[in-house]
């Protein structure tokens, strides 16, 4: 009898070993992760990091963007090179590839505080080439730097349902993979640094390609006198259906809850398309 008692007390001292060390192991991977750029598409991502229990440490350029965060948790400081100081895991979410270098290598930058170990996670869609440049930059200071673009709109962002092109080391994707699912809902590795801002590319062309021939083919509509609800529902069941014209349709009046229902605010600009495209042209020639 005793010796049935000592093996169900060792079995419990196992258990309750066990489950401490899950815990502490939970706990360390809850350690503070910063953010930098906060607008359109990164002030929802912190936001689904902070609901998933990350302490987050943000900064933007523009202060006012970070008041909400704020007020939901996340702390403020002055600049990338603070977050540095304070994270060892740095998402960025910026407009173009000046702003990340700036972010980066500026005299304010990440890399001037960096720690290393560091896993830098970039979520920009930015110049391929410029992803290798801030990876080379990282390694020197013994960091890891990731690309990741993102795709999905504002609306995605705030679903956590974006999906993350991801490329850089190997060995450190399930580390990246950990932060990325409390943002998106399919996280796909496509190979080394730069590769994830490749299939960015690629999907961007096709996703322009779309919206444009979207767009000719509502205005063609509208002018021959067809109702713009009537032709999207005949577009939807037939050979012409696309992205552009189920789910984020250019024209006012069509679908709620797309940027042309809200005065084309909060959307993917053709600023922010055309930079892209500019990339294509590059890779090609």
């Amino acid at each position: 009898m005793s010796a049935l008692f000592q093996r169900s007390r060792n079995a419990m001292l196992l258990w309750s070993k066990r489950a401490d060390f899950v815990s502490v192991r939970s706990m360390a991977s809850k350690t503070p992760v910063g953010f930098i750029g906060v607008g359109n598409m990164g002030s929802p991502m912190a936001k689904n990091l902070l609901k998933n229990g990350y302490p987050v440490i943000v900064t933007d350029s523009f202060p006012k963007s970070c008041k909400e965060l704020q007020d939901m948790g996340a702390q403020v400081v002055d600049y990338p090179a603070d977050v540095a100081e304070k994270a060892d895991r740095i998402i960025t979410m910026l407009p173009s590839s000046p702003n990340v270098i700036e972010v980066y290598n500026g005299p304010k930058g990440i890399l001037k505080k960096v720690k290393k170990g560091t896993l830098l996670i970039d979520s920009s869609t930015i110049d391929p080439a410029v992803s290798k440049e801030m990876a080379a930059a990282a390694e020197k200071m013994g960091a890891v730097f990731m690309d990741a673009p993102v795709s999905g709109g504002v609306g995605a962002a705030s679903l956590a349902k974006l999906t993350f092109m991801v490329g850089g080391v190997e060995e450190e994707y399930k580390a990246a993979q950990e932060l990325l699912t409390c943002m998106g809902d399919s996280v796909v590795y496509c190979g080394q640094v730069g590769t994830g801002q490749a299939a960015k590319i690629c999907n961007n062309m096709l996703l322009a390609i779309g919206m444009i021939g979207t767009a000719e083919t509502m205005n063609l509509g509208i002018r021959l006198g067809l109702d713009p609800k009537l032709l999207t529902k005949i577009l939807n069941m037939s050979s012409g259906r696309c992205w552009s014209s189920d789910s984020y349709n250019p024209v006012p009046g069509v679908m709620e809850g797309v940027p042309s229902a809200n005065n084309y605010q909060s959307g993917f600009g053709t600023t922010l398309m055309a930079k892209s495209k500019s990339w294509h042209l590059t890779d090609i020639a």
